[in-house]
């Protein structure tokens, strides 16, 4: 398994009287391979849990145990976890701040005290992997390029670290319906090219049933439920009690159920809907 997250609990400002609850208890294991979206209502705790996982947040309550790095040790190896952890913030061109692209994206391999040799390699092969010429790009200040380009230089900056595991927090947020789409075959890309297992943090729910294998829905700090999209986004009684909303594509086929045609399977995906109506007009 990638991750394994048992009882992990937070409170912020502890003590005092502005403390607050983020996460109770909270378990999920996360396997290798998986694409795993972590939705729910503004202030759930998902952007608490994620920060744990590659102990931007230090640890309070509970386990974690990624690859064999156990963050529950007196001194866990955050070297090695964020060599392993590729962690993309929200808006994270915000980020960027070296006078060159080539700069930028080599900040991460230098702090693992790689050769310059190596490091060399891997901003090139960062830079290409997101869709850049590195000819074009590499001398260039990042504040001169496309909010598109910028963020995709900011992944790059995380890539170029190589981490097995890639979280990204609201990946699409702020770009327009092409930016979006993009970003989400680039996420394809590196899952496949380098980084198998891929958590992301999104309020897109077409972008999570198109994308992901599994999802974890946060609410008020715990995890209501871990399923694919198939068995959350069909749960009408866990969507109402958690106030989520389910993607288009559901609520197309829920619609229709109501008209009396009823698919036979139930799609999450544009391309499963399509295939379902096929078959529905060919009985």
């Amino acid at each position: 398994m990638s991750i394994e997250v048992k009882d992990l609990s937070y409170v912020y400002s502890p003590g005092t009287p502005y403390a607050a609850t983020a996460l109770d208890k909270v378990s999920i294991t996360v396997e290798d391979g998986d694409f795993l979206a972590v939705i729910g209502k503004t202030g759930s705790g998902k952007s608490t849990f994620i920060q744990h996982l590659n102990a931007l947040i230090k640890l309070q309550s509970g386990s974690i145990k990624v690859e064999d790095i156990d963050l529950t040790q007196k001194k866990p190896d955050l070297k090695r976890l964020r060599g392993t952890v590729g962690m993309v913030m929200q808006y994270p061109e915000y980020q960027l701040f070296d006078e060159t692209v080539q700069k930028d994206v080599s900040y991460g391999p230098k702090n693992l005290g790689l050769s310059e040799e190596e490091i060399k390699g891997r901003v090139r092969e960062a830079i290409t992997l997101v869709g850049l010429s590195f000819d074009e790009v590499a001398e260039r200040s990042p504040f001169e390029l496309s909010g598109g380009q910028k963020r995709r230089v900011a992944i790059a900056g995380v890539i170029a670290m190589k981490p097995k595991i890639l979280i990204l927090d609201e990946p699409t947020a702020g770009l327009d319906p092409r930016g979006k789409k993009d970003i989400l075959a680039l996420i394809r890309k590196l899952k496949e090219t380098s980084s198998p297992t891929v958590i992301i943090v999104s309020h897109d729910m077409d972008a999570v049933a198109e994308n992901c294998n599994k999802v974890a829905l946060f609410s008020e700090g715990h995890i209501a439920a871990v399923g694919s999209p198939r068995e959350i986004f069909y749960d009408d009684e866990l969507l109402a009690r958690t106030e989520m909303d389910a993607p288009a594509v559901v609520k197309v086929a829920k619609e229709m159920a109501k008209r009396g045609v009823t698919l036979s399977e139930r799609p999450v995906t544009k391309r499963e809907f399509l295939d379902a109506v096929r078959r529905w007009r060919n009985e």
